[in-house]
């Protein structure tokens, strides 16, 4: 006779879905199963037997927070269902989100070593020259049109024709460009950020992880805070928006994240987002983790509020309009001069992204997110009755949202009464908005298929595929993986 204890340490299954087993990366059945506020991920391998890890620790509730979403097609497909999800990806006609952010991987050469890597960089080798990136963009422009593209690595700064490559960007029809990027030649070199403005990338996606020193040492190796902080300051001289990304660990940074946020408050309007990543354990990562040593999405969000004097509240946070609701969260804020941070994401009325029986702001990547304001008769047009693209309404929300904001002469104000603070929010609206955001990113020991299929984070291969970053990220516990060319083998 089973037990009320057994039947608590059993839990609940929510739902099934497929994974992989971690040791050799076979696909096998899944489920999520609740025990009290916590949520696992239960698989069984034949030959490796049973594993479980945590997916979603506390508040908002699993429940809450997960919502239907209509899948809408890649376009334009270029690999055929052969072995199944996760090996086909390419696009393959199964895969149920088009593409939003688009990383191109234009070196493996760092000038970090760091503990935690998620494309295990650093890698000898050479480059592949110019008319070889030049041919993938224009492949994956014909592909995927004008997503957000981004240039990574590795560190794609290493390379000193990157604002050569940025240009061919622009010219090849990509309207938004951004650049991953640890900052050290950003802050070595104080015109390089003037360069890659004047070759037309908008953004820096900025590995910052703490206001600390000793939060470096160890997650990079070394000291770094100084040249962070002078590489914002050189892009803010340049013009460049700025998004702070920090990847969380337990025991390292997660007791930080206040502390990240009221510095990027400070150093607005060039800091436009912070962009929080629970750790994955795929590529260089110091051991395999148990619990213990992870951090979820509901854990950052009600970290974020603790750590914010409650100026920033879980409740002011969304599931993405466009990937999987169990990938990332999002909000947006406008600072006022007092400190204050005026939400523009409320509680949703009903589970639809955007059938609110009140006018509220969008969140991002929702596919109402090219408003600035949504009423319920305008908001009825975008029922999720019918499949949109969010991929495209998440693009547009982050090429307005961490670009650097336009530089407007004053204007003078109208003769008649004031409108008081109003007027200071409407003006501060568009220089001091932030966006605070988190993503998690799958390993094999959390990798859940139904996300995967629901991804537009990607990244396109040396053959011109576009592949789900979790997936082309994939390792086992060997560090080798299905799609990353020449993943060593190991930590």
């Amino acid at each position: 006779m089973t037990t009320e204890l057994e039947t608590l340490q059993a839990g609940t299954i929510l739902s099934t879905t497929e994974s992989v087993c971690p040791e050799c990366l076979a696909r096998i059945p899944a489920t999520r199963v609740a025990r009290g506020e916590d949520v696992f991920l239960r698989k069984s391998c034949p030959e490796h037997g049973d594993i479980e890890t945590i997916v979603w620790r506390g508040r908002p509730a699993f429940r809450t927070w997960v919502r239907p979403k209509n899948p809408v097609h890649p376009t334009k497909p270029l690999k055929q269902v052969d072995r199944g999800c996760p090996f086909d990806c390419g696009l393959c006609p199964d895969h149920r989100q088009q593409s939003c952010c688009v990383l191109l991987e234009v070196t493996m050469r760092c000038d970090l070593r760091c503990a935690f890597c998620f494309a295990s960089a650093g890698a000898a080798g050479s480059d592949p020259d110019t008319a070889v990136l030049a041919e993938r963009m224009r492949r994956l422009f014909e592909t995927t049109g004008p997503v957000n593209l981004q240039l990574s690595g590795g560190e794609p700064c290493v390379r000193d024709d990157l604002p050569q490559i940025a240009s061919l960007a622009r010219e090849i029809g990509f309207t938004f460009v951004q650049v991953n990027s640890n900052g050290l030649r950003l802050a070595r070199e104080a015109d390089y950020a003037q360069r890659l403005r004047d070759a037309g990338v908008a953004t820096v996606f900025l590995q910052f992880d703490g206001t600390r020193d000793d939060i470096h040492r160890q997650m990079r190796g070394r000291a770094l805070l100084a040249q962070k902080i002078a590489a914002i300051e050189n892009c803010a001289a340049a013009g460049l928006g700025v998004v702070l990304v920090p990847v969380v660990v337990p025991g390292i940074n997660a007791d930080n994240l206040g502390e990240i946020l009221d510095f990027a408050l400070r150093r607005q309007p060039v800091v436009r987002g912070v962009h929080f990543q629970p750790v994955s354990y795929f590529g260089r990562y110091p051991a395999p983790p148990t619990d213990a040593d992870r951090i979820t999405l509901p854990e950052i969000m009600a970290g974020i509020e603790d750590q914010s004097g409650g100026r920033v509240r879980v409740e002011n946070f969304r599931p993405a309009g466009a990937e999987n609701a169990l990938c990332s969260f999002n909000g947006t804020f406008v600072s006022m001069p007092d400190g204050r941070l005026f939400p523009l994401t409320r509680p949703r009325a009903t589970t639809s992204c955007c059938s609110s029986t009140e006018p509220v702001a969008p969140k991002a990547g929702s596919c109402c997110a090219e408003a600035e304001t949504v009423a319920p008769l305008e908001a009825s047009r975008c029922s999720e009755t019918a499949p949109v693209d969010g991929s495209a309404r998440a693009r547009d929300f982050v090429a307005r949202s961490w670009a650097a904001p336009e530089v407007r002469e004053p204007v003078a104000p109208l003769p008649g009464p004031s409108f008081g603070e109003w007027d200071v929010f409407l003006a501060r609206a568009r220089t001091h908005a932030l966006t605070i955001s988190g993503m998690a990113f799958q390993d094999a020991w959390t990798l859940d298929l139904d996300r995967l299929r629901d991804c537009h984070i990607h990244i396109t291969d040396p053959d011109g595929a576009t592949i789900p970053f979790c997936a082309y990220n994939l390792t086992g516990t060997d560090g080798s993986g299905p799609y990353r060319p020449e993943r060593p083998v190991g930590k």
